[in-house]
């Protein structure tokens, strides 16, 4: 893997490129800089590639996380917003939680602040400065072959945990928990050497069936644990006999086990190498005679037997909001796909859905607006079309995935060939290509509308093309483009796309070069489904017919959520609520994917709600990003605390009055659910 470090003379600064994810990080210093390779092996962590400069101070033009160690790696400062640390003659490294990860090394006195919008490190004079870069990218070790016999599957997945970089409380970190080897069924079980679990003493004994092995994957991978047969579903280690059988359900048990285990982690890790207040261990120490800084040091069995002491109703409201609930059909098959949920360390569950139909999906609010002169994006008077649908029992999770044959109403669709697809992505220039199509000149609003926010992002090399009334042969050459993301405007039907010579059926593709897409069409599902198996990685879709105004409202929210750094999932998540047709909408795929970074790695949704006496309460929600998973810390850009919070999920509601509010607005365009209502904050009028 190359990371591109490269200079800037106006502004003078060096930039560090990760080509395959489409990251940039930038820092700004007062003189041109030329960087010279350096020693990858010189910074406490890990790192790619490294070079050095020499400069007197730099900044980074946004707010991020900032960690500064002693030459022995212990931490001795951190700043947030608004903190200021003044250090003495050393030798220092500094991480920055940029959408690059970035180490820094130097020897003088060191001075650093944080502010809401940039963080600035000052030297004693002129200074050799080391900058080590590492990739959030992450491949599978390796792929695994298995037949459908249930002990060959939990075979299979036993060899999960050998991704996890520690068996430490840090596996809690979304970047120490490595992408678990890919499956493929086969004829035989063929495990490649060195994919063995880790010694953890760890053991799940399960009933050798698929609707155990399942939802028991994640848990297993966690604990890096070996999945074993036997009568009676139990976790077993040294000082641990944990049944799985409750009057909960063996899911329910699983899904607690993970999500405690996991939250007690993140608090034990506090007493490791990133020793910060994090607002989770002051709202649970208190309710647990646990030593934390003792049991840091423990083996994870003996953690685990600790957590399992902890009664999960006295855990329950402080774990943070679980990003992703699989549904996964208990069929040989859709193990290929269960790496890849794992990896998002989602709650895996047997499906429990009832049957739906395609006309009864169909929202009666359509023939509402039609009738009061809306037009849908159909481009006949066609009926629905004839598709088996379910609908999952939805869970509390951000999102809900379906992993099965059917198309799934209230939940994203995914398939396996997206994420091999993702896998397989290749290094591109570093410039974001992103693609609009507009077929229909009275859906040009939206064309527009998507034409004036994507590539607004003027920190960021954008090649944003624009183009309508494509002809079947010129819509077939934008597919085949190269290109981050396609947001296609118009007709869609069981034809294919509507284009101005006839119809171009995506199934007749054999490849495309589209990563991610928007189809803001009626029906479009089909069409989305052969983009993902001609090559693209995920995409937006409709079920059934969409209005036209409230495609509009969907199309709107999705590309400026899309624009800042929103992942496919979260934004369609959001987006969705902006119009009564919004359920016809999902991802299929990998809904993962994001098309733009965001600042922090963290997106954020603001809930205010106002109060009172010009006072306003204010609830960050953030979402995970596809460089952020579950386990990230996030300090929110209001009030300046002090404070750590686990991302996913509410973070602390805070009061602020009007003057502050506005003074928050300035810095930055934020969403906003403001009383309720879908905004964004440079659209607010005078509240």
């Amino acid at each position: 893997m190359t990371l591109s470090f490269g200079f800037r003379e106006d502004p003078p600064g060096l930039e560090v490129v990760d080509p395959v994810e489409r990251r940039t990080a930038s820092l700004a210093t007062p003189d041109v800089v030329r960087p010279s390779s350096a020693d990858a092996d010189a910074f406490c962590f890990p790192v790619d590639d490294a070079v050095a400069v020499r400069t007197a101070a730099v900044t980074l033009p946004t707010a991020a996380a900032v960690y500064v160690r002693d030459a022995n790696g212990e931490m001795v400062a951190s700043a947030e917003c608004g903190t200021s640390r003044e250090l003495p003659a050393g030798t220092y490294s500094v991480e920055l939680c940029t959408p690059v990860k970035l180490y820094l090394r130097v020897e003088s006195s060191l001075s650093v602040s944080a502010t809401f919008d940039r963080v600035e490190l000052a030297f004693d004079g002129e200074t050799e400065m080391f900058v080590g870069a590492r990739s959030h990218h992450r491949r599978p070790a390796a792929t695994v072959r298995t037949t459908a016999d249930p002990e060959d599957l939990m075979a299979a997945v036993s060899t999960f945990g050998s991704a996890l970089k520690t068996t430490s409380p840090e596996r809690s970190f979304p970047t120490l928990r490595g992408h678990p080897p890919t499956v493929e069924l086969g004829d035989d079980l063929a495990i490649p050497d060195g994919l063995d679990s880790p010694d953890t003493g760890v053991r799940i004994e399960l009933p050798p069936d698929p609707s155990y092995v399942y939802p028991a994957a994640p848990l297993a991978y966690y604990l890096g644990a070996d999945l074993v047969p036997g009568t009676t579903p139990r976790i077993v280690a040294d000082g641990v006999d944990h049944s799985l059988r409750t009057t909960r359900g063996f899911e329910a048990e699983v899904e607690r086990v993970l999500k405690g285990t996991f939250l007690l982690d993140c608090v034990t890790r506090t007493e490791g190498y990133y020793p910060v207040d994090l607002h989770e261990r002051r709202q649970v120490e208190p309710l647990v005679d646990i030593d934390f800084a003792d049991l840091y040091d423990a083996s994870l069995a003996e953690r685990l037997a600790a957590y399992l002491e902890v009664p999960y109703a006295l855990l329950e409201e402080h774990v943070p909001e679980w990003q992703l609930a699989a549904h996964v059909a208990p069929e040989p098959g859709n193990v290929e796909t269960l790496p890849f949920v794992v990896d998002d360390l989602a709650v895996v569950r047997t499906p429990a859905a009832s049957e739906r139909s395609a006309s009864n999906v169909q929202l009666s609010a359509t023939d509402e607006f039609v009738r009061n002169g809306e037009f849908t994006r159909s481009v006949t008077e066609s009926s629905a079309p004839d598709r088996s649908l379910v609908e999952p029992d939805l869970t509390d999770a951000q999102e809900q995935l379906w992993v099965g044959d059917d198309a799934p109403v209230g939940a994203n669709k995914a398939i396996a060939e997206a994420f091999r697809n993702r896998l397989e992505r290749t290094s591109s220039d570093g410039e974001i290509d992103i693609t609009v199509v507009c077929n229909d000149s009275k859906m040009d609003e939206e064309r527009t509308l998507a034409d004036e926010v994507y590539g607004s992002r003027e920190e960021l090399p954008f090649d944003v093309t624009v183009r309508s009334d494509l002809t079947t042969g010129e819509l077939r050459d934008a597919l085949a483009r190269e290109t981050q993301f396609f947001h296609y405007i118009g007709h869609i039907d069981e034809n294919g796309f509507d284009c101005a010579d006839g119809y171009l059926d995506a199934r007749s593709l054999d490849s495309v070069g589209v990563e991610a897409f928007f189809l803001n069409a009626c029906q479009s599902y089909d069409q989305g489904v052969a983009l993902i198996e001609s090559g693209a990685i995920g995409g937006v879709v409709t079920l059934n017919d969409v209005v036209n105004s409230g495609a509009v409202r969907v199309g709107k929210a999705m590309s400026r959520l899309l624009n800042r750094g929103f992942p496919l999932r979260a934004a369609l998540n959001v987006a969705r609520d902006r119009s009564l047709v919004g359920g016809q909408y999902l991802v299929v795929g990998d809904g993962n994917v994001d098309i733009i970074q965001t600042e922090n790695a963290v997106p954020v949704l603001l809930e205010i709600e106002s109060k009172s006496g010009n006072q306003f309460e204010l609830t960050p929600r953030s979402f995970v990003s596809s460089q952020g998973g579950l386990g990230r810390l996030v300090t929110p850009k209001i009030g300046c605390e002090d404070e750590y919070f686990l991302s996913s999920g509410p973070l602390k509601s805070f009061t602020q009055n009007k003057a502050r509010l506005q003074n928050l607005f300035a810095l930055d365009t934020i969403p906003l659910l403001f009383d309720g209502t879908f905004v964004w904050s440079d659209e607010l009028a005078e509240f």
